[in-house]
């Protein structure tokens, strides 16, 4: 009896798998496509059709719904990045495995290719049973699959300390309205709900309930492009992105390491014709959603890059539409711009599904902050103050829109491949891959927004774009090289990221948000510029309707309009001038920024310490009262010591505390000390040129007084903190310490010649007191700037 039951079962499990796909899914939803889907609505469950003969194909995912904190950064369209995968088939299973393409044999040899799969692990994904079969294909449950937290969101919070979460798959499921199929890819959505609790203040801040909050989740199932594309290699001067990749079947003379550049397939109809029409052009799709007149600026921003194109040998290659109502912004087939709307100004980004294979872009998709925008009319509007109540801010618009097209241009670029350019704004603006600064001139004491942003494609775009699609018929390798030796007869310079950050980067040119060919001079222009918009500034920064005490959110901007100036002019502290050369094509570049630009630039530094430029006048105080009923401060607020009370000695403390977190900076110090083996600017000059400006001068006023007091504090503070860390090399501890001896045989000397009735009697014993204790640094919070870029990281 007991082997007729085990002869049943079997009988039984052989019958489930051989089940026919037609007659399981009959009263299922058909989508038919890459892979073809069936939905059953009544069980919720989403079934793959994967054909038998399939092979290897690409799998992506991404957050089609956001949760609409840049903070957290799950926004609306992010992308997950794409892997190369297949199925395998074991028995009446089926699982899903991704190849390891970090590690590769281009030979020919089929020795040398099994040999590296041999090498190195790849990663089994998923296990799905087949619950029937055709000829063709298995049917495979994916739901289980797709209720899985795939883009990491329970790890994303926790890592920006919003709460402990988990996905809770009882209150997850497919989107049935969602599970589509076109014929390059396959979409399958979920709803993904995670519960849990201690959520922080950003998750709080753009969910309903934060014990849950549901997201929606894809995944996508790409069919690998068709042969043809032949990969481009990387070069340092190119100015895209690279690719990494280890190719161990290449010369023992040849590095291992090959780099390959991400660009979209782009063939000339004529190659033989200097301007050809393309093959098919690339076409990007503006989201609908967008209102007017943003939704024409992104369109006119995104439509610079043909002239790109057509200086690379294209006739209308580059084309921008609208996204009509019947085409899917989910078919691979096409590129997308969204407009995205957060709960805070955020970020955009430029993101691109590509073959991990080539890096062939397969799809790009931008992601633009619908907040932005208001950000950039607001400091229009506190820039050119007083404007009359009646005028329909034309100067303002026009400006706020002139930076959408630039945002729409440069995101627009990063789907192309390229990589930021940070020092273009050295020259004459040469790319819209900056980060750019609004160029506000001054005429006849007044301010002008008429140039604020540059229009048109850079001259250093049209060179990217030259080397990334140019069609070649000759040896690709000397049309690029000509290509690039072009661009050095331009002059044109190419520093990004990590060079150009303004903690961790070290070029003296390159710099985000910043303008002009000398950092230290544009900073002396724009404290000009800031001083002008401060003494005109005015209620009329507000609209009628609105309460005054939201003038201090206008200010903000307008009052720390030189920050990202301090930190371009703070990199040539230590700062060099040097080149990406490779040996065999041009010399290299690898120089310090001579002496007498380092001083201009700590003169210039010095400046934004003074208690003259950080004081706000009487007649800004009084525009600004405590926030009125219904309204409260943000974090685009000042910050404050004195409750409900603007507090302007914190707002000048906060500012002068970011001029002294990038002269203070660990490593800008320690390149300053050892300078003192040069002729250079020293890190024992720099520190007294501060001592004396912050601790040693004398004021009259009594608001410059106590604002002198604050800078004093946060000065103090820093060389404590600096003194105490135990990480910090010798020769630049020998030079704070100096330093610190020396204030203290200031402050004897002159506590000894002061009165004790006299004001500034308690200033010098209070120095006293915050040289002596050292252990105050880390229970002591000093006042911060409001976020200036947008918001998050």
């Amino acid at each position: 009896m007991k082997q007729l039951v085990c002869w049943s079962l079997l009988l039984f499990s052989c019958w489930t798998t051989a089940q026919d796909i037609s007659s399981f899914t009959q009263k299922m939803q058909h989508q038919p496509g890459f892979i073809d889907v069936y939905i059953d609505k009544e069980q919720g469950k989403s079934f793959l059709a994967v054909p038998k003969q399939l092979g290897d194909f690409i799998f992506a995912t991404s957050l089609p719904f956001g949760l609409g904190s840049n903070d957290i950064g799950l926004d609306r369209g992010l992308q997950g990045g794409s892997k190369l995968v297949f199925f395998r088939k074991v028995g009446t299973r089926v699982f899903l495995v991704e190849k390891n393409l970090a590690y590769r044999a281009s030979s020919d040899n089929p020795a040398e290719q099994q040999a590296m799969q041999e090498a190195f692990a790849e990663s089994t994904l998923a296990g799905f049973d087949i619950v029937a079969t055709n000829s063709k294909a298995f049917l495979i449950d994916a739901t289980p699959f797709l209720l899985q937290d795939h883009m990491g969101v329970a790890e994303r919070l926790a890592e920006r300390k919003q709460g402990r979460y988990q996905l809770s798959k009882e209150l997850s499921s497919i989107d049935p309205n969602v599970q589509k199929a076109f014929p390059r890819n396959t979409e399958l959505q979920a709803i993904i709900t995670f519960q849990g609790g201690e959520a922080g203040s950003h998750l709080q801040s753009v969910v309903p309930d934060e014990r849950a909050f549901t997201l929606r989740q894809r995944t996508s199932w790409i069919a690998l492009p068709e042969q043809g594309y032949q990969p481009r290699k990387f070069h340092p001067y190119s100015g895209f992105w690279s690719r990494q990749f280890s190719d161990y079947s290449v010369p023992i003379t040849e590095s291992i390491e090959q780099r390959y550049i991400p660009r979209h397939r782009l063939q000339k109809k004529h190659p033989e014709q200097a301007l050809s029409e393309p093959v098919e052009p690339i076409i990007y799709y503006v989201d609908s959603g967008a209102p007017q007149p943003i939704k024409q600026a992104l369109i006119d921003g995104a439509i610079w890059w043909n002239d790109a194109f057509t200086a690379a040998g294209y006739k209308n290659a580059f084309q921008v539409k609208e996204l009509p109502a019947d085409i899917d912004p989910m078919d691979i087939r096409y590129n997308v711009i969204l407009w995205v709307h957060r709960a805070t100004r955020g970020w955009s980004y430029g993101a691109a599904i590509t073959d991990p294979r080539t890096q062939e872009i397969l799809k790009g998709h931008v992601t633009l902050g619908s907040l932005r925008v208001r950000q950039d009319l607001m400091i229009a509007q506190g820039l050119t103050a007083p404007f009359g109540k009646d005028q329909d801010q034309v100067e303002q618009q026009a400006m706020a829109l002139a930076r959408i097209r630039q945002l729409s241009a440069h995101e627009i670029g990063h789907t192309l491949g390229i990589a930021h350019n940070f020092a273009a704004s050295a020259n004459e603006r040469a790319s819209v891959m900056d980060y750019p600064h609004p160029m506000i001139s001054v005429e006849q004491k007044s301010l002008s927004l008429k140039d604020a942003y540059a229009e048109g494609i850079g001259v250093w775009d049209k060179q990217v774009v030259r080397y990334g699609y140019s069609e070649f018929l000759q040896d690709e390798a000397t049309e690029l090289s000509k290509i690039l030796q072009t661009s050095r007869e331009l002059k044109l310079d190419f520093i990004s990221d990590q060079d150009a950050r303004p903690v961790s980067g070290l070029h003296a040119t390159a710099h985000l948000w910043d303008n002009g060919n000398n950092a230290a001079e544009e900073l002396k222009r724009i404290l000009e510029v800031r001083s002008i918009a401060l003494a005109n500034f005015n209620q009329n920064v507000i609209p009628d309707g609105t309460p005054f005490s939201q003038i201090e959110e206008v200010l903000v901007p307008i009052y720390n309009l030189h920050r990202y100036q301090v930190e371009a002019t703070a990199k040539l502290l230590g700062g060099r001038y040097y080149n990406y050369a490779v040996k065999g094509e041009q010399s290299l570049v690898y120089t310090s920024v001579p002496a007498g630009e380092q001083k201009a630039a700590l003169t210039q530094l010095l400046q934004t310490l003074s208690p003259h430029q950080l004081k706000l006048e009487p007649h800004i105080l009084a525009l600004i009262p405590p926030k009125a009923y219904g309204y409260y401060r943000t974090r685009e607020s000042f910050q404050g010591k004195t409750g409900p009370a603007f507090d302007p000695l914190s707002a000048a403390q906060a500012s002068a505390a970011h001029t002294l977190n990038y002269l203070l900076n660990d490593a800008r110090l320690t390149r300053l000390a050892q300078q003192s083996m040069t002729e250079n600017l020293t890190a024992k000059t720099v520190l007294r040129e501060i001592s004396k400006q912050v601790l040693e001068s004398t004021y009259d006023e009594s608001m410059e007084q106590m604002i002198q007091m604050r800078v004093a504090q946060s000065y103090l503070m820093r060389l404590n903190g600096l003194v105490a860390d135990p990480q910090l090399p010798m020769e630049t501890k020998a030079a704070i310490t100096a330093e610190r001896a020396t204030i203290s045989r200031w402050l004897d000397h002159t506590i000894g010649r002061t009165r004790q009735s006299d004001e500034q009697y308690g200033f010098l014993v209070a120095l006293v007191e915050l040289m002596k204790d050292t252990t105050q640094v880390d229970s002591w919070h000093e006042p911060q700037l409001p976020p200036g870029s947008p918001i998050g990281m």
